[in-house]
């Protein structure tokens, strides 16, 4: 029995067929970690790059502004009362009240009205000499009034002089301006606009810009002309009392809080 050494035919197969493909390599995940952050703050970058370009505060600036606007008067107020003296308390006060009342009758007879006049004060004394004996009382009565007319005004304490007589007093003569909205809207427009220009200017000295305003402090003041006091004797004064108005000043100041833009 024949027995044949030969090897089993193999197949022919291509050699680069039979190679395995290598196998992938494994990337270890703590090298992703820092890739993506990268991307991350990349991206943050070109944001900010591509125009995101709001000014960032850089602190504040505090400035004061003023207005002033000139308006004519149109309201007279004055203090006018009686002093008398008399050797009884009595006696005194029923002589005031006559010459007060004919006060009173002779400013509503020139364009003063009940509502305008106001008793200031009613003050009863009695006076002594030098040893402090007792000699007499004396009683005053002021009267507050309000005039809406000021060119009749002249006329009015004239009138109320020649009525009264001796021992009139008047305290004082005051002229303002009833309705003032108009003049301190532009005296507060005047002064926001000076507060500004002035922030602007200081600003721009140090590199920055004027931002919106955050805090605005109004004061207003009205300057009135005030007369001194006087005291008139009836044979002193002329028909009407020259009074002028002239003009009066009203004044705006505002304190304004401005945000500084770098």
């Amino acid at each position: 029995m024949n027995v044949s050494n030969q090897e089993p035919a193999r197949e022919n197969v291509p050699r680069h067929e039979r190679v395995s493909a290598p196998a992938a390599p494994r990337v270890a995940p703590w090298i992703i970690v820092p890739v993506v952050a990268v991307v991350v703050a990349g991206a943050i970058l070109v944001g900010v790059a591509l125009g995101h370009s709001r000014s960032t505060p850089a602190g504040t600036i505090s400035v004061t502004g003023s207005g002033t606007v000139q308006g004519i008067p149109d309201t007279v107020s004055f203090q006018i009362g009686v002093q008398n003296v008399a050797a009884s308390a009595a006696q005194a006060l029923a002589t005031n009240n006559s010459r007060v009342d004919s006060l009173e009758h002779s400013l509503l007879g020139h364009g003063v009205t009940k509502k305008d006049m106001q008793t200031s004060g009613l003050d009863i004394y009695q006076n002594t000499d030098a040893q402090g004996a007792l000699t007499g009382f004396t009683v005053v009565n002021d009267l507050n009034v309000t005039m809406h007319d000021v060119a009749a005004s002249g006329a009015a304490i004239d009138a109320a002089v020649h009525a009264v007589g001796n021992g009139i007093e008047l305290s004082g003569v005051t002229f303002s301006i009833s309705n003032e909205s108009t003049f301190l809207a532009a005296a507060r427009a005047q002064a926001m606009q000076n507060a500004r220009t002035e922030a602007s200017q200081v600003a721009r000295g140090g590199g920055a810009s004027l931002g919106a305003i955050e805090k605005i402090t109004d004061q207003e003041n009205a300057t009135p002309v005030v007369y001194p006091f006087a005291n008139f004797q009836a044979s002193a004064l002329a028909r009407g009392v020259p009074l002028n108005a002239g003009s009066e000043a009203v004044n705006v100041q505002v304190s304004v809080i401005f945000a500084l833009n770098s």
